[in-house]
């Protein structure tokens, strides 16, 4: 009975490995690099580009980005919507949680933008849930 017991309490461990190239951001389609560059422009920080090919079906892309405040993560996601839209004839196929402005979900098919308050981005972490994705190599001056 002992022995079994000590078996149950022994822990696995698991190796994650995490995809140490990141993909360069002049691999991007021309939507995703015109929306990091529109995040970019309304001063959104914390900004990260996850490379989900390979690893989920539903997208290719993440984008996550956060804004100080209601206003201007709903800017972000307004200059975001419009230059797509003006310049490429890109629209989302769904726009979330824009009028509370905590977290807006910008859903172009190929790709998925998130833009988080500092609260939001930090609760739902999306980045440490993704941990196995390719990250984007995105440039400083943007």
């Amino acid at each position: 009975m002992e022995e079994t017991q000590e078996r149950s309490l022994q822990r696995e461990t698991v190796k994650i490995e995490i995809a140490e190239t990141p993909t360069p951001f002049a691999d991007l389609d021309p939507e995703v690099k015109l929306a990091i560059r529109c995040a970019s422009d309304k001063k959104a920080f914390d900004m990260i580009a996850l490379d989900l090919r390979g690893i989920a079906s539903f997208t290719e892309f993440f984008i996550i980005a956060s804004g100080s405040n209601q206003r201007q993560v709903q800017a972000i996601a307004d200059e975001i919507n419009e230059q797509l839209k003006k310049q490429l004839g890109t629209r989302a196929v769904r726009i979330e949680g824009y009028n509370t402005g905590e977290w807006v979900l910008l859903d172009y098919g190929d790709f998925v933008v998130h833009i988080f308050n500092g609260e939001a981005r930090e609760f739902y972490d999306l980045a440490r849930l993704w941990l196995d994705a390719r990250k984007v190599e995105i440039p400083e001056n943007l």
